[in-house]
């Protein structure tokens, strides 16, 4: 007997074997969705995902006998920095984001400003995110010095320079002089890659609208012929000022857009002294204060001390230097350093421990900040931080 299948049975069937193939397809559709990360409700379409940006991980040298550890990096990424310092990912290795968008940033009002509130114990980690939207450049200069360790003799020397995104030579920009440790160079901040973490929280804080943009300087501290190698004798480092002042200086507002009125034959540096700021780590902490705050206070008005090594100016004496510049105010001056930081902790502290009462320069929470990190050690996650806050500090 030959058996006929119902017409509606096979229908059915049909019918049940398209919906299979819709669901397959939509939940396809939906996997290839969120791996890419589209479709997130509320999504800036301007800004990298933070799934898809790369941390920062400049973490290229190590001061004194401190870890060089990046922020907000997993454990393996730290592995991997501290094993191959300077090992950096590939461009092919972050995603594409599509056509930057120039932000809307808003006005900032420096009679509002309160200080205190820019002081963070924790770098949020959309500032350690990448940028590729909106990313600063970073040049390699070089320039005329002097051994003024030595016999004076000409000598050149290289240093890193972090342009904000859009530097435009028409408009006018304030410059942080970023020092080093005693046991790096002018690349232990990182400075010299696009995935420079102080070049990461620039590029953030800048399109984030927290701060106006401004040129940072990274140069290497020691002003001798020595100056490439490490283990040269520290003390060059305290001749760092003559250098400062004659010639790294001159050299950025002879070649960059600065508020100075430079000319060759000899300007007034006293004259934009309040768009210049100096800061360093340890050994640069230590120049931060004794070369920049107590010997050159008429051409700067913001410091940054992290992590002050030995050998930096207690407050009585720092008290007694200032005297010299009694005819200049100083716009702010912040310390950060970590409680376990064996290293610098005492030093640091001694530094700005009863400052206000010994000068009247200085105010607490006013111009003058002490920030202690609970567990902190001499290294970059104290560094980092310390960086990000000052970074809101500076040009108010």
């Amino acid at each position: 007997m030959l058996y006929i299948k119902p017409q509606h049975a096979t229908m059915k069937r049909k019918m049940k074997t398209k919906f299979i193939l819709v669901l397959l397809a939509l939940s396809l559709n939906l996997f290839l969705t969120s791996c890419s990360g589209k479709g997130r409700e509320g999504a800036d379409p301007t800004v990298a995902p933070e799934a898809t940006q790369t941390p920062g991980l400049a973490a290229t040298g190590q001061d004194d006998n401190s870890s060089v550890i990046t922020p907000a990096v997993t454990e393996a990424a730290q592995a991997e920095a501290t094993e191959k310092p300077e090992a950096t990912p590939t461009t092919e290795a972050i995603a594409e984001i599509g056509e930057a968008t120039e932000p809307s940033l808003p006005p900032l009002n420096p009679d509002n400003f309160d200080p205190t509130a820019s002081i963070s114990d924790k770098i949020p980690e959309k500032y350690l995110a990448r940028r590729i939207d909106y990313p600063g450049t970073i040049e390699m200069i070089t320039y005329d010095t002097y051994d003024y360790f030595g016999d004076n003799s000409k000598i050149q020397k290289q240093a890193y320079v972090y342009l904000p995104h859009g530097y435009d030579k028409s408009k006018k920009y304030n410059v942080l002089y970023l020092m080093h440790g005693i046991g790096g160079n002018e690349r232990e901040w990182g400075m010299f890659t696009e995935n420079s973490t102080v070049k990461i929280i620039m590029d953030n804080l800048i399109y984030y609208g927290d701060i106006e943009p401004f040129i940072i300087v990274t140069p290497n501290g020691r002003s001798s012929k020595d100056f490439a190698n490490t283990n040269s004798d520290f003390n060059s480092f305290y001749k760092f000022g003559l250098e400062l002042r004659n010639d790294l200086i001159p050299y950025m507002e002879a070649n960059y857009s600065t508020y100075a009125d430079y000319d060759e034959n000899g300007y007034d540096m006293t004259a934009s002294r309040d768009h210049r700021a100096m800061a360093g780590l340890s050994m640069g902490a230590m120049q931060t204060i004794n070369i920049g705050l107590c010997e050159n206070l008429d051409i700067f008005s913001y410091f940054g001390a992290f992590s002050a090594c030995p050998t930096t100016y207690t407050s009585s004496q720092i008290a007694e230097q200032l005297r010299k510049f009694e005819d200049y105010d100083i716009k702010y001056f912040y310390n950060i350093c970590g409680t376990a930081d064996a290293i610098a902790i005492t030093h640091a502290t001694n530094a700005v421990k009863n400052l206000s009462s010994l000068t009247e320069m200085l105010k607490d929470n006013e111009n003058l900040m002490w920030q202690e990190i609970p567990g902190g050690n001499h290294d970059f996650n104290v560094w980092y931080l310390g960086f990000y806050n000052f970074a809101q500090l500076v040009f108010k």
